[in-house]
């Protein structure tokens, strides 16, 4: 019988597990969560007490939240460096001879930029300088 009931509390724990742990909108909230849970069947295993299980979890809790707070920033720091890498990226349209445009995108380089065939500008050209390159 005790082993039964082992395994329904296990199996709701890890149902409250997922159920919670979807509501959570960050990775140090879900550690938390998860450490907390974690720390608090530790503590019980340990000291078979009320004292420990509550040490157990706010252990657990703290570590999980720490854990998950730098997963949450090198998400963040990846992000940034991709907004920057976006807003390195001009785009200039060249306007044809007939009408039609093509889209020519340069990379900013130091203070000028460059373009997709590895020319160097100085400044960000014209539609009428890039043409002799890119249009027709």
């Amino acid at each position: 019988m005790n082993g039964r009931i082992v395994t329904i509390t296990a199996g709701i724990v890890v149902s409250l597990v997922m159920l919670i742990s979807a509501g959570c909108q960050s990775d140090a909230q879900t550690g938390a969560l998860i450490g907390g849970l974690a720390g608090a069947g530790v503590g019980q295993l340990a000291g078979r007490s009320t004292e420990s299980t509550l040490i157990g979890a706010a252990i657990g809790a703290g570590s999980g939240y720490f854990i998950g707070n730098e997963g949450d920033k090198k998400k963040a720091q990846s992000q940034m460096y991709a907004l920057r890498e976006d807003m390195k990226v001009e785009t200039v349209n060249v306007v044809n001879t007939n009408g039609s445009i093509v889209q020519v995108q340069l990379k900013r380089h130091g203070v000028g930029y460059v373009g997709p065939r590895g020319e160097y500008y100085q400044t960000l050209p014209r539609s009428e300088q890039l043409r002799p390159v890119y249009g027709f």
